[in-house]
């Protein structure tokens, strides 16, 4: 930025000269099974998860620098993953002051956002995977209460993703479909009730996979999209039947996002099940989304989260981040 010095009556004045106005970015709506901005006009997403953003201020990486690099890779959307852990930590205040950060470079940078409440497990039971997952229903509801108060006219905060990963058996106790559409519905409610305009994005079960018991009993609010992370292990070669049969086919009538998606190799840094595999998946899934017209978010920009897009902070590239920052500047 250009610095202007004046003297004035013997005195050192430095004026850096105000920015211009950011343009707000148009509103997202849901029209049928596609995503249109408020012309109309149908949009379909590309972009990259941030990790969350308590952890990026950490790494004194959150910043503009890091969303321009997100914008430079040809995104049009980011996701931030938030962690009721680290929600508490920080404390809402400090936590919203992030979150306003981080939603300013967005819309300097024309880059949509999602907000995701990103806890795996089942919260029926209140059973989750990890210590940083833990929460309760009544914190997810006045979690997304404080987001619809404070981003509920903000065309830029574009989606609510309202839980990441659902799990409904095993160790994390049962919870049904009718059951979990129910706590979804109250959840979109209060959203709604505090005229906030933000899409909610609805997951289904199997670690956010599956939508087969969505597509027999769908939620009855209109204006949603739904959301699948559908990782290579997920399923065996060949793909593309299995995805239709298990998340696809809600692209028929729904606005559909994968709000998760990435490989990495077997022997990388970070291998584990369900990420491991190569680019013969990279063709699949985005090869798949570009003949549906499915959205999608990979994961993840940061050096430690798996499967990882970037090796350091210098934005080297692992090997899938060569591969989707390829596929980003293709779309």
């Amino acid at each position: 930025m250009k610095v202007i010095t004046l003297i004035i009556f013997g005195y050192l004045y430095s004026l850096s000269p105000l920015p211009a106005q950011v343009k707000p970015l148009p509103q997202i709506k849901v029209d049928g099974n596609t995503l249109v901005d408020s012309n109309g006009k149908p949009i379909v997403f590309r972009g990259l998860n941030t990790s969350d953003p308590y952890k990026l201020k950490n790494d004194n990486q959150w910043n503009k620098r890091y969303f321009q690099e997100i914008k430079n890779w040809g995104s049009n959307i980011v996701r931030f993953p938030v962690h009721p852990d680290n929600w508490r930590t920080l404390g809402q205040d400090a936590y919203l002051k992030l979150l306003d950060d981080g939603i300013e470079w967005a819309t300097e940078l024309q880059l949509y956002v999602i907000i995701d409440w990103h806890s795996i497990g089942n919260l029926k039971t209140e059973k989750f995977f990890r210590p940083s997952y833990v929460t309760t229903k009544k914190e997810t509801q006045e979690f997304w209460q404080i987001m619809a108060k404070h981003y509920g006219k903000n065309t830029t905060v574009a989606f609510f993703e309202l839980f990441n990963e659902p799990v409904n058996n095993g160790e994390f106790g049962s919870c049904t479909w009718a059951e979990w559409k129910a706590i979804l519905e109250e959840i979109i409610a209060i959203i709604r009730s505090e005229e906030a305009t933000n899409i909610p994005l609805v997951g289904g079960f199997n670690w956010g996979y599956d939508l087969i018991e969505a597509g027999k009993n769908p939620i009855t609010t209109e204006g949603i999209a739904y959301t699948s992370h559908p990782y290579p292990m997920k399923h065996e070669k060949p793909w593309e039947e299995k995805w239709t049969q298990d998340w696809g086919f809600m692209a028929r009538k729904y606005p559909v996002m994968l709000t998760e998606i990435g490989f990495c190799g077997e022997d990388e840094k970070g291998a584990h099940i369900p990420v491991i595999s190569d680019e013969s998946y990279g063709d699949a899934i985005t090869t798949y989304c570009k003949k549906n017209g499915i959205s999608y978010v990979a994961w993840c920009f940061d050096p430690d989260w798996s499967p990882m897009l970037i090796s350091d902070w210098d934005f080297n590239v692992t090997r899938q981040g060569k591969y989707f920052k390829n596929a980003l500047s293709e779309k």
